[in-house]
């Protein structure tokens, strides 16, 4: 009898077990598919990058690039130098030559490179003679006389006669200044010169050694 109870329980059991499969099949819930949407991450176009106005980058500068190369323009020349004419550029390097040959020689300038005065005179003339020589060789050294700081002889070649001219005196300083043009070819500018008044006495007189662009002076005080 027991084994009837017990039969008929394990029945039922896989019954409904079976039962509930059959129904879990039949109400299965389908879950209606539903259409997806346009995927929202556009593929847009890639643009070129755009130049940085700023030239900075991370905050470091970036040095502008310059296609052009930029040279200093010259204009051709010939000679090299510029001068007025080719007159200019021969005597130059003439100059320059002579100046060398000099130096080989040993003939180099021993004049004075800065200004000479000779002192100031006192006379009570009405007038005076200033006479001047080259005291060495005769080699073409040139001269400008000066008087009150007015021209008075352009430009005078020193030989070895002499040269001179009278001087009217006014009361007071009359300056006289001899400027040196050039050295000759034996350097440097050499003259002597005496100034004498109106009774024929020397009052005045010396010597210069001077460089080209140096000029010696004295001065003549009328009382």
């Amino acid at each position: 009898m027991m084994k009837f109870y017990a039969a008929f329980f394990v029945l039922c059991f896989f019954a409904l077990t079976a039962n509930a499969q059959i129904d879990s099949k039949n109400k299965s819930t389908s879950i209606p598919a539903v259409k997806s949407k346009k995927d929202s991450a556009e593929v847009k176009p890639m643009l070129p990058s755009k130049p940085i106005k700023n030239n900075t980058v991370n905050g470091m500068s970036v040095p502008k690039t310059n296609t052009a190369l930029n040279f200093p323009k010259k204009e051709f020349s010939m000679f090299g130098e510029k001068f007025g004419n080719p007159g200019e550029l021969y005597e130059d390097r003439l100059n320059k030559k002579t100046n060398e040959l000099k130096t080989e020689m040993l003939l180099g300038t021993k004049g004075s490179k800065t200004d000479q005065y000779f002192g100031d005179f006192k006379t009570k003339s009405k007038y005076v003679r200033v006479v001047y020589r080259d005291f060495g060789e005769q080699d073409g050294d040139y001269i400008r006389v000066l008087v009150n700081d007015e021209i008075l002889e352009f430009r005078v070649m020193l030989t070895n006669s002499t040269k001179g001219f009278k001087l009217d005196l006014k009361d007071g300083f009359n300056k006289i200044d001899f400027l040196a043009l050039n050295e000759g070819y034996l350097m440097p500018n050499t003259a002597e010169f005496h100034v004498i008044d109106d009774k024929g006495n020397i009052i005045a007189g010396n010597q210069w050694n001077l460089s080209s662009g140096v000029k010696a002076t004295i001065i003549v005080v009328k009382e």
